[in-house]
């Protein structure tokens, strides 16, 4: 798997996008780092972002890579996410694994899993507040704003609640 580029997800996401029928467009823009920069030039609400993390979960004889998405509004509570899975502690994981599991750098990876070892889990906040979601494409300078149903069909995510909650 890991011969494959992000240049290479993102044509297989193109093309799975594509095969399935999904109402999508993919927008060219400058490469940005910052999910609210890139909201900004994709004209979307930061909470329509898909922000994508490479975990490992551990303990309880649980190890498991997962790549948790999220609205890009909200913040991740990690030890929701290893709970959820039977482990005692998640954490990100390294440069090099997320190289591995997803061949996209950090701020590209795409809200799908094409790596056998990286489950997907969502949280379903993303998906009831707005009819489309955006994400950055398996490059930088890349988006997608697809239509969230279409999302749901296509990449089936397990729906785990793991935001934190905020206390405002």
């Amino acid at each position: 798997m890991s011969e494959i580029s992000s240049r290479d997800v993102h044509q297989h996401l193109v093309s799975l996008l594509d095969s399935q029928q999904a109402r999508f467009r993919v927008i060219e823009h400058e490469a940005m780092g910052k999910c609210e920069a890139v909201s900004e030039i994709r004209g979307t609400e930061l909470g329509q972002g898909a922000k994508a993390l490479v975990c490992k979960v551990k303990g309880n004889g649980v190890k498991q890579h997962v790549l948790a998405i999220l609205a890009a509004d909200q913040q991740a509570d990690l030890s929701l996410l290893a709970a959820h899975l039977g482990g005692l502690k998640a954490s990100l994981a390294s440069p090099a694994e997320v190289d591995e599991l997803t061949a996209c750098v950090f701020g590209a990876i795409p809200p799908f899993s094409f790596h056998p070892s990286l489950k997907l889990i969502a949280d379903p906040l993303l998906f009831e507040r707005y009819d489309e979601i955006a994400f950055n494409a398996g490059l930088l300078e890349k988006s997608i704003i697809m239509d969230t149903q279409d999302y749901l069909r296509i990449a089936r995510p397990e729906l785990v609640a793991f935001r934190r909650s905020s206390d405002t």
